[in-house]
């Protein structure tokens, strides 16, 4: 896998070496030119991110094979290999909510920077549906998949009666159940907090160290297209802002839910009732619910310079 991932990068590089180099005098006469250049470059700051997120996933999941390993061995004697799973299965969902908003973002930057030349009202409408793809995809998959592993759990711990010698042994039950289940919003929080860190130590190193060579070394102005380590840049604001910021967004869902999850165990009321205990999962589907009915307020007036944040805030 890895000789495989390597020579798929080394394609990718010869690639791009192929292409014509970017001039700083290059200046577009088309908006379709102007369009073909935006997307060269978001295509080079998309291969930097994808090169970056693959080394970083791969020590990561070695880091979370190690962790669920000890987890396993010091977890509650007989909810071990559960608690494991349900930690393995957050970090990777973790890792697939970063990689997924990392690739809707540097698929909507460059065309609402193209669309904002056209008027802000298409700019604005261009990265406001780009952020709700990526809310809504990451909470959609997160909801989803705490759901699956929560009823095969249940089915798998859960006597078929559902029946109890006492209240006691009903409250231990779901106790341990779902605090096997938060193992599922640790692993979340793992990956986001390496996500962040890693990311937010790349971005600010990238900026640094383009600055120096761009504007200190060679004079060039901020963000100037001769300057390559702006390609660097780029990709650390990508990879700390946004795929840092899809895992982050993911690992304090899962945190939340699954604490509502453990609290919402000890008490009686709710575990007498069928499926009261996904409560706290109802929650957060009404939230998606809400959020969607709301983005069609958005589409009410034009947007002007004035009025950008008040639309948001609305």
């Amino acid at each position: 896998m890895d000789n495989m991932g390597q020579q798929n990068n080394q394609l990718e590089v010869a690639d791009l070496e192929e292409e014509k180099p970017i001039e700083g005098s290059e200046v577009p006469q088309t908006s379709e030119e102007c369009f073909l250049l935006m997307k060269k470059i978001a295509t080079r700051i998309r291969t930097g991110a994808i090169t970056f997120l693959y080394q970083e996933y791969l020590y990561l999941t070695l880091f979370c094979l190690a962790f669920g390993v000890l987890i396993y061995f010091t977890a509650e004697e007989g909810w071990a290999p559960f608690t494991t799973v349900a930690f393995l299965i957050g970090a990777f969902t973790s890792m697939l909510c970063g990689f997924a908003g990392m690739i809707i973002a540097v698929t909507t930057n460059y065309r609402t920077t193209y669309a904002c030349n056209i008027s802000i009202n298409d700019g604005f409408h261009m990265a406001f549906k780009g952020g709700m793809v990526l809310g809504f995809s990451l909470v959609g998959t997160a909801l989803l998949i705490l759901y699956l592993l929560i009823k095969i759990y249940t089915e798998m711990y859960m006597p078929q009666s559902r029946s109890f010698d006492s209240r006691k042994e009903m409250i231990d039950t779901y106790r341990h159940l779902f605090e096997a289940v938060a193992g599922y919003g640790l692993g979340g929080s793992t990956v986001a907090l390496f996500g962040r860190v890693g990311g937010g130590i790349y971005t600010k190193a990238a900026d640094v160290g383009a600055d120096l060579a761009g504007k200190v070394c060679e004079g060039l102005e901020e963000d100037s297209p001769e300057n390559p380590g702006t390609i660097a840049d780029n990709v650390g604001d990508n990879v700390g802002d946004i795929a840092g910021m899809g895992a982050d967004l993911f690992g304090s869902l899962a945190e939340a839910t699954c604490a509502a999850l453990v609290v919402s165990s000890g008490s009686m009321d709710i575990l007498e009732k069928d499926d009261a205990m996904f409560f706290p999962l109802i929650v957060t589907a009404v939230g998606i619910l809400a959020s969607f009915l709301s983005q069609f307020f958005v589409k009410i007036g034009t947007i002007k310079k004035d009025n950008v944040e008040s639309t948001l805030k609305c």
